[in-house]
């Protein structure tokens, strides 16, 4: 299990642009590196909707934006397309990032268990350390609340 003061473990994904990402290239930004369990839906869109209203915030602080989910690369594009979302949704199909950051879970979906990406953010230093996680996350000020981090961690800095 990550914690607080560990290195991001670094990953190269495909992204909604069309590019791959690889995490250990975005050394000398801050990343917020939060992971969702599906596109299009209502928690998930509210999230991403909030990352987009206070992306110009996180950008006054040298700070990036990655959302992750298993969605396909296609059905990100028309998320972003939809709700004109200004940062980079990158896929992870299989799920091995997912399972590497320990956001896979089992969840009770109208009676079955199943298994699925329990809402989580990881924020990440610009030499690549993890400085903040929040598990469990629930939609409502959660942007907010990471801003207040970042910008008080770079005030510190």
């Amino acid at each position: 299990m990550l914690k607080i003061g560990d290195p991001a473990i670094d990953f190269t994904l495909p992204a909604s642009n069309g590019e791959w990402v690889t995490l250990s290239k975005q050394k000398g930004k801050m990343v917020v590196l939060y992971f969702y369990p599906k596109d299009m839906t209502p928690g998930c869109t509210t999230e991403a909707c909030d990352f987009r209203d206070y992306s110009p915030d996180f950008e006054k602080f040298n700070t990036i934006i990655l959302g992750v989910s298993r969605d396909p690369i296609k059905k990100h594009q028309r998320f972003i397309e939809k709700y004109q979302l200004p940062f980079l949704l990158l896929s992870d199909e299989e799920g091995k990032v997912c399972q590497q950051y320990d956001v896979i879970k089992e969840k009770n979906m109208f009676g079955r268990k199943v298994l699925g990406i329990e809402r989580s953010t990881f924020v990440i230093d610009e030499s690549g350390k993890i400085v903040k996680i929040y598990r469990k996350v629930r939609v409502k000020n959660h942007v907010q609340e990471v801003l207040t981090f970042v910008r008080d961690y770079k005030r510190d800095d």
